[in-house]
């Protein structure tokens, strides 16, 4: 499918330039400098298009998605100017100069500044963030279309067990976000060699204590759930498949404490068991037929999370799919797909668009907490 690339008008749009504010405000130069350094990629001469500036027009790219590479590049050094002032003035490239750049500065500085920056935002006070003394989170894997490349089938396409059909290569990735707020955050990309749950893997190590998370998985992974535990988090994971378990303590709302197993054999000799706490209940499937549901938990005491509460409360991993509904039609736009042609650029893209998602969610946060008149551009 052919892209359509549209031209912004002429001339002064104070909105664009706002929208160039909100990247500078969030992703501080100083910030984004110290990363470039400790990744070998800081500037040792000046070249058209700085570093910094290249970071800056990766994160734009979402923000504009359908508009040409041209025409964001303007808007962005325009806007710079506009806020900063004429001594920050950076000189115009062209459409393989702005390719060049983004080569030179790979994927790597933008994942590390996406690691550093992107974080939970919420307060305690926060309502809809929080359950009793649990901070909620939720985790999902999902995936993104992408340039319809030779390069991209390579690195993206072909693997086995996708949840998202697509005539599109599609770069898969994990993601934990943050309840109310819908920051996405810990997030992981996979290529095509990657398994969904050594994806999970590397996103649960973001869990902290404190935390709940929520999670519907078709399968359960022992090493997922292990390291889960590690990091002090609680979690709330729907399974799919009855797990391998043994029955022990019933508590008084109808859940039972039980310790699960990899294997049957595992079970009859007590090795490699993980402590949990199973909540049955039935509930209306998709065709309208009543079966039978189970909640994995690590919540031990019921008379501090009954098992009523919490299957109410898992009706809240729905969040994560507004959150991820929003990096499609809502932020990229209808039909669009990342467009970088190579893997290296398209991992550059997709942090572009995680640090994009952020922004804007950290803005919708600060003026929904603070007031309008305290999120201005005073501090662009």
């Amino acid at each position: 499918m052919a892209r359509t690339v549209a031209e912004l008008p002429r001339g002064t749009r104070i909105t664009d330039y706002i929208s160039v504010g909100l990247i500078l405000k969030t992703f501080p130069e100083e910030n984004i400098n110290e990363v470039l350094e400790k990744t070998g990629k800081l500037n040792q001469r000046q070249r058209d298009l700085p570093a910094h500036i290249v970071v800056y027009y990766v994160i734009a790219m979402s923000l504009f998605m359908q508009v040409s590479y041209l025409d964001i590049l303007r808007c962005l050094l325009e806007g710079i100017e506009w806020l900063r002032g004429p001594t920050n003035r950076v000189n115009m490239a062209g459409k393989s100069g702005i390719s060049q750049a983004r080569t030179r500065l790979g994927y790597i500085p933008v994942r590390h500044l996406h690691d550093e920056m992107v974080r939970l935002i919420s307060t305690v006070d926060t309502k809809g963030s929080w359950y009793r003394r649990w901070h909620m989170v939720s985790l999902d894997i999902s995936a993104l279309e992408t340039a319809d490349s030779r390069e991209n089938e390579m690195a993206f396409g072909g693997f086995e067990g996708v949840r998202d059909r697509s005539d599109y290569p599609l770069l898969r990735f994990a993601s934990l976000v943050e309840h109310r707020t819908l920051v996405l955050f810990g997030t992981q990309f996979a290529d095509r060699r990657m398994t969904e749950m050594s994806m999970a893997q590397d996103v649960v190590r973001n869990l902290r204590s404190g935390m709940l998370c929520l999670a519907d998985l078709e399968y359960l992974d022992l090493v997922l759930l292990q390291i889960a535990v590690d990091t002090g988090a609680d979690v709330l994971w729907k399974i799919e498949r009855p797990p391998v378990v043994s029955n022990g303590q019933v508590l008084p709302d109808g859940s039972y404490l039980s310790r699960i197993y990899t294997s049957v054999e595992d079970r009859i000799h007590d090795i490699n068991g993980i402590e949990v706490r199973i909540i049955e209940y039935t509930s209306q499937g998709d065709t309208g037929s009543l079966g039978t549901q189970r909640l994995l938990t690590t919540v031990f005491d019921s008379s501090e999370a009954s098992a009523q509460e919490l299957v109410s409360l898992y009706n809240e991993r729905c969040q994560i799919d507004t959150a991820l509904s929003e990096l499609k039609p809502h932020l990229r736009g209808d039909k669009i797909q990342l467009r970088s042609k190579t893997p290296e650029l398209a991992k550059q893209e997709f942090y572009g668009l995680m640090m994009a998602h952020f922004a804007v969610r950290k803005m919708m946060y600060d003026i929904s907490t603070q007031g309008s008149e305290k999120a201005d551009l005073e501090h662009f």
